[in-house]
């Protein structure tokens, strides 16, 4: 791959990509076509920052209404993060990438701790840094995460990869009537409430001007044509 348009990105995944047609867990083929699909952008030269969220495990706010402490929810909700990410790690590591798990919850036996100066050095040194734990503390989503990662460590985009090619005004899987956004503003975003990512995410990208790009990544080619700077999924700047 040539002419990169973005040369650092963090790359949001949601835990749900990883189940497959599963109804729980993470499903090995689909764990290994994504590692895949990572290893051809490395390869192209692209520096790479992942944020995967645990909805394939549990989530904090699903918890809660089980009877269990919302702040310990979504400590566990963290937790179950890094099950996801070392199975990506091991996934990338057998197709022969440098990678490093770095966590905002310190264990330092199984991951390295989260410093964004070190996480830098990591990316400008070619390694896959995938961070795990979310933001390290309850009540953010793990988008809130991703937006916090790409900020701190000078990513030129944001790509949410998600199970659907873009942004609607509506839900495309209710509404055959649904229009697909090519270009829309954060502000628009927060005007028409539109379910991107959460609002402090939103908010986070908006503020410190980070392009955000939805698409699907079931779909082969997509991610290489977004960091070319090829018109794929929605973009929000």
């Amino acid at each position: 791959m040539t002419n990169l348009k973005y040369k650092r990105v963090l790359l949001k995944l949601s835990g749900e990509a990883l189940m497959g047609d599963l109804d729980y867990g993470i499903d090995p083929n689909v764990l290994s076509s994504t590692a895949d699909a990572i290893v051809e952008l490395k390869d192209s030269g692209l520096e790479m920052g992942i944020v995967i969220g645990a909805g394939n495990i549990f989530r904090g706010a699903g918890l809660q209404q089980s009877g269990i402490d919302r702040v310990t929810g979504d400590y566990m909700g963290m937790l179950a993060t890094v099950m996801n990410c070392l199975a990506l790690q091991d996934n990338l590591l057998k197709k022969g990438v440098d990678v490093v798990v770095m966590s905002s919850i310190s264990m330092d036996i199984i991951t390295e701790s989260y410093n964004p100066l070190k996480a830098r050095e990591h990316l400008s040194k070619g390694k896959v840094v995938i961070f795990a734990g979310g933001s390290g503390s309850p009540f953010f989503t793990t988008d809130s995460a991703g937006a916090l990662r790409a900020i701190e460590t000078k990513c030129d985009c944001m790509i949410k990869a998600t199970n659907v090619d873009g942004v609607y005004d509506k839900d495309p899987a209710k509404f055959d009537d649904a229009v697909k956004y090519g270009n829309i503003t954060y502000d628009e975003v927060i005007q028409k409430d539109l379910k991107v990512m959460d609002l402090t995410a939103i908010v986070l990208c908006r503020d410190h001007k980070m392009p955000l790009k939805v698409l699907n990544m079931g779909v082969k080619g997509n991610m290489q044509k977004a960091v070319q700077g090829e018109e794929i999924g929605t973009t929000v700047n």
